[in-house]
């Protein structure tokens, strides 16, 4: 009987699960969670700040899932040595595991860049587990405060999910616009104006040079005052074990479209890994929930035996603050084209080149926007569509027949 070992307990790790168990029901899985938790969807933690859901509402599966799949966790655990060369693991108890395919699914953790007195400050939080959650919920109150640092995806969903239930709250980034890393100028321009009316305030093209206590001195001279600091600057990749195991890593742990990595048997998915996007034609770390199920998904077929490929991962966000919501795909290559429309309410953009739709952001219009993200990564060819028609309004009429056939009626 196969030994799987599948290290980190999160979406990836759930992927590689049900990859297994699509082609091997018998072998032995055994996950090692440094968390305390069942797999759960991280991108829920804000909702249950703004007591939109709970703690098991927040789970990613069913509370049999484990048992189902006959799947051992190993809770509270982390694993501090990986050994390629014997295939075993050893875990920070000091107790050894062997295996016959390795999964690493060990995700990312916050970046905090080097600030001084930062130790003095006494409430201070990062904002991506549920433990997280659960120790920031404990530290507010109406009264308190709140300076988050970084003005990313993490610092602006902590700053929706605190809204009503403090007194304040301020959020400053290096960066001189909201979401830098998914919206351009004119998109985050909008995005932030909304999130001003909502009584965000922002510091931008600025962060943290110094903490005494409570108060925080700017690197442009400003100050603020504050009860709670969030840290959610970014995130790097945990990529130690691979790196320490002699595997090959850059930012993120090499993985080809079988997601294996450099090491024998051992594989690797979701946040911790950097593969290709096909929208850019570059190797990158894309950091999504979607792409990580994927990943561990395809992992798991091939650990067991099986033949599968992740070959059309492209980077994606689907977010909202406050009923504004924004959808970003793809890329936006040297040379392309793009389309525009706009109004106070929405902006939509669409990139072109060379026959193809390569990336698109949107805002406010959400409207079948699964056809353009099936557009790029299918790498459709604009002029097998009506793009015309598509330009103004995502629509399987605009598609083709052959399309069409395909998706509604299940033809091949």
């Amino acid at each position: 009987m196969k030994q799987y070992v599948i290290i980190g307990n999160g979406v990836a790790a759930a992927g590689c699960i049900e990859g297994i168990r699509s082609v091997d029901a018998a072998g032995s899985i055994t996950v090692i969670s440094a968390e305390k938790h069942p797999v759960y969807c991280r991108p829920l933690i804000s909702y249950y700040l703004e007591n939109k859901t709970d703690l098991k509402r927040m789970n990613y599966r069913s509370e049999s899932f484990y048992s189902d799949n006959n799947v051992t966790v190993l809770y509270g655990r982390a694993v501090s040595e990986m050994h390629a060369d014997t295939k075993k693991i050893v875990l920070d108890n000091g107790e050894s595991s062997d295996y016959d395919a390795l999964c690493v699914c060990t995700g990312s953790s916050p970046f905090v860049p080097p600030m001084q007195g930062l130790d003095t400050v006494e409430n201070k939080f990062s904002f991506m587990t549920i433990d997280d959650t659960l120790a920031l919920e404990k530290a507010i109150t109406p009264e308190s405060r709140v300076l988050i640092i970084g003005a990313g995806l993490i610092g602006l969903k902590c700053a929706e999910g605190l809204h009503n239930r403090v007194k304040s709250i301020t959020v400053c980034d290096l960066a001189p616009r909201v979401l830098s890393s998914i919206l351009d100028d004119k998109c985050a321009a909008m995005m932030q104006k909304h999130l001003e009316a909502n009584g965000i305030s922002f510091i931008l093209g600025t962060s943290a040079k110094e903490f005494s206590g409570s108060h925080a001195m700017m690197q442009n001279g400003a100050e603020v005052d504050f009860d709670v600091l969030v840290l959610a600057v970014g995130v790097r990749a945990n990529t130690a074990l691979v790196k320490n195991a002699g595997g090959n890593v850059n930012r993120g742990i090499a993985v080809d479209e079988a997601c294996r990595t450099s090491l024998q048997d051992v594989y690797a998915a979701g946040d911790c890994t950097e593969y290709h996007d096909i929208s850019s034609d570059s190797v990158k770390i894309m950091a999504l929930m979607p792409n990580a199920y994927m990943q561990g998904h395809t992992a798991g077929v091939n650990m067991a035996g099986g033949t599968a490929a992740f070959d059309n991962a492209i980077p994606m966000n689907s977010i909202g603050f406050f009923g504004l919501h924004c959808h970003t795909a793809g890329s936006q290559p040297e040379g392309c084209e793009m389309y525009e429309e706009a109004d106070e309410s929405h902006i939509k953009r669409l990139f072109v080149k060379d026959d193809r739709l390569t990336g698109f952001m949107l805002l406010g219009h959400m409207h079948r926007t699964g056809i353009y993200t099936a557009l790029i990564r299918n790498r459709t060819p604009l002029s097998s569509v009506d793009f015309a028609r598509l330009k103004i309004e995502p629509q399987l009429a605009a598609m083709g027949s052959a399309y069409r056939d395909k998706v509604l009626k299940g033809a091949v």
